[in-house]
Formats: structure tokens, sequence, C-alpha cells
């Protein structure tokens, strides 16, 4: 391999985990190389046992793997104990977990700050999980962040905590009319959180870089995806770190020479959560078709996914922004029984046919799709086990998508169980 980089080409939630599955064995470590709590994937082991994963990376659940959580998380540690406790209680083995010593913390301001500035922009929100991700990301990037490291040194925490605190509970208080944080109880709880995580506290980097040298094969897993990047994705309405296969060579410290190949994955149809621009969108039958056969609910959140046709403008942006050398399409299942099936090919901005992302976010907005149809199946797909058992529509249906968007399709999901897979190529 040696480094694959798998990410998300739409706006999330497009399965992730399949693909772990699928590398199985052959994968020797899997790093979750950002984000936060406010993402998840979740995974059907072979006997299966369903499991959504919020701040772990899939590899946890894959034997003798080393799953990793990388220097460009964010980590809330209550709710990754409590994940680590869930996977106890059903016999999952998670010793082997590493732990960025540079990873942030997500503190109980960070929380605090979310929830209060995003009822306070009311119908200006950006539809945050209020769980202390941007703050957190925030703090970071000021340098006023603390870090895994910190639990280890309670002088370093308190001090760390005392100076954040001094401006967070004035914008608290004086602007928000909210209660001060108490820095002494803060720092009381999160000692007893590194007590229990102080043995997966590590150099992952150096870590990794070993591994590598040693020719053991990575997988770097983003959380969220290409269009909710904050960079390249549709801003403001995006998380605040970067899922995009550049991301995973800083939030993992990963040299991007040593990544070999970079797996995207895309729904045959298309969702995302949140607020935002989303042209393809549906609010008629077919979008609740999509909503209840795909079981369209955030892993994280449980909130409703919004549906709607396949975005190969989107498609061909994540191919050219993320260099994706296979796509992975999930969920052709839920497509069947449908009669028709656009594919949006471009976007008519103010009278004007756009082939490629709008460059701005007005134009985004003002987005009409334009769609070609392909004809739909009524066949049960979800035995199918190659390309040639597929109907001849579903044949075609991937094929348009390659050709949109400008790289090969090389798996197939038609089912969500792990097994429910058509192989075109080989990921690894």
């Amino acid at each position: 391999m040696p480094a694959i980089v798998l990410i998300g080409a739409q706006w999330g939630d497009e399965g992730k985990g399949k693909v772990t599955d699928l590398l199985g064995e052959r994968v020797g470590y899997v790093v979750r190389y950002q984000g936060g709590n406010n993402a998840g994937h979740t995974v059907i082991t072979p006997d299966g046992r369903k499991f959504a994963l919020h701040l772990l990376p899939s590899g946890v659940l894959t034997p003798g793997c080393v799953p990793i959580i990388g220097n460009g998380v964010v980590v809330d540690p209550k709710v990754l104990l409590a994940e680590l406790d869930g996977l106890a209680d059903r016999g999952v083995d998670t010793s082997r977990l590493l732990i960025s010593a540079d990873a942030h913390l997500i503190m109980p301001h960070h929380r605090a700050l979310d929830r209060v500035v995003e009822r306070y922009l009311g119908s200006a929100r950006i539809g945050t999980t209020g769980r202390g991700i941007g703050p957190a990301y925030g703090d970071k990037v000021a340098r006023m962040g603390i870090r895994m490291q910190d639990l280890l040194d309670p002088g370093i925490l308190a001090k760390k905590l005392e100076l954040a605190l001094r401006e967070k509970n004035q914008v608290l208080v004086k602007v928000y009319n909210r209660k001060a944080i108490d820095a002494e109880a803060v720092v009381g709880e999160y000692l007893t959180y590194a007590e229990r995580l102080r043995p997966y506290i590590a150099d992952t980097r150096l870590t990794l870089a070993r591994a590598l040298d040693r020719g053991e094969n990575v997988l770097l897993e983003g959380a969220q995806a290409t269009l909710l990047d904050v960079d390249h994705g549709t801003y403001p309405f995006v998380t605040s770190s970067n899922p995009t296969a550049g991301g995973a060579c800083v939030g993992s410290g990963i040299p991007p020479t040593k990544i070999s190949s970079v797996i995207g994955i895309i729904k045959a149809y298309t969702t995302r959560v949140g607020a935002g621009p989303f042209p393809t969108e549906l609010f008629d039958d077919h979008g609740a078709h999509l909503s209840r056969v795909g079981g369209e609910f955030g892993t994280t959140t449980g909130r409703a996914r919004r549906c709607g046709w396949f975005d190969a403008v989107v498609g061909r942006y994540a191919v050219r922004v993320n260099g994706i050398t296979d796509l992975v399409v999930t969920k052709l299942d839920v497509l069947s029984g449908l009669d028709r099936l656009p594919i949006c090919i471009g976007y008519e901005i103010d009278g004007e046919r756009v082939d490629e992302m709008p460059m701005d976010q007005t134009a985004f907005h003002h987005a009409v799709p334009i769609y070609e149809e392909c004809d739909g199946w009524d066949e049960d797909i979800t035995k199918c086990r190659q390309f040639t058992e597929l109907p001849a529509a579903a044949q075609h249906y991937l094929r348009r998508i390659e050709d949109l968007c400008g790289t090969r399709v090389s798996v197939v999901g038609v089912g969500p169980g792990r097994e429910e897979n058509v192989v075109l190529h080989d990921l690894g």
C-alpha cells in the first residue's frame, strides 16, 4: 500500500466503515486524523453486531489492528472513556488504542460557548452539534489550547485552564449571561480522566513512522467529508477541520510521500446534515423513499439527513481536490424500485450553465441542478457479488458515475452488511 487515505466525497455519512472491513487484516494501523465526537461511523462486524463509533477509528473492531487517534483530532475525554467502556461491555478489546499526546482537548467552556453562540445566531445558525468542536479548534489556532499531554502534568493543566477561563468566563457571563466555569472543579474532573487515559497517550507520529519503515500498512480515516472541509467545503456550513486528503498528513504526521492511494466514499445518491446549500435536495416522495429505505439518520446526533439525487458536480470536485484514485459507491440498493434516476451533471446559475463547483457562496446557494435521467431497476441487488450480476440499468448508472466524476468505481455497496459488496478493483 503502504498508507491509504479514506475520505468522504460528499457531505459525510457515506459509509466509510465498509472500506476498513474490505481491507481487513492487511491494515495494521487505522488512524483517525481530524474531527471530534461530532461525527461517527457505523460498522457491522462479521457476527452481525452493529457498532456506532464516534471518536474511535473503525480499526478498533479489527483483531490485531492498532487504532490511533491522531494529533489532528479534538478529544472530549469523558465521551472517549464512555465509548471505550461501551465497547468493553460488548467484549471488544481496546487495549491497543494509542492517542497522540498533541491531540487537543475539548473543555467545558468549549461546549458551553458552542451551544450558546449557536442559539444566539438564531436563523443564521450553522447547525453545529453543540459539542464544543469549533471552539476547541479555535483555541488550537489561537494557541490557547489544552492538549492530551497536559493531562499528565497537573500544574500545567491548571495554569493553562486558568489562563483560558480569564477570557472565556468574561464572554459567558457578560455577553451571554451564563454562569462562570470553576477552574478548580474542571481540573479535578479532568485529572480523573488523566489516570485512565495515561496508558493510551503516545508519540503517535513516531509510532506511525516506524510502522511505515517496517513496510506495514496504515489507513488514514477522516470524519465528515470533502464538502464539510473548513477550507474546501461549503463555508461557513462546514466543520472546523480538514477532512480532505491533505488533512490526513497534517492530522497524523505522515508525510505526503508515503500516501499510495486515496479512496473516496460516495453514496449512490446525496445526503447532508445541518444547514447549508444542497442543490439536489428532494422534498417529495422520492426524498422520503431515500430517507426511509436508506435509514438516513446521523450516527452521532440522530438528526434526520437531508436527501437528494446524485450530484456529479460534487463528485468531480471531490475527485479533483483529494486526488481520489478509487471510488466506493455505497447504498446502491436503496435506489432499487425507482423508475427513473436523475443525475445532476451541472448547474444553472443566473441563466448560465456551470459544470464545476461555483467559486462563491452566493452562486452555490442559487444553483439549480441540470439533470440527466437514467433508467431505474426493480431487482433486489443485495445478493449480487459480480458487476455482471447487477441489472443492466444499475451497471449503466455506475458507469455514468465513473464518467462524470473522472475516476474509476472500484467497489459498490449493495447492502448494509460487510460482505454485501461488488468488488471491481482491489483496493489494496
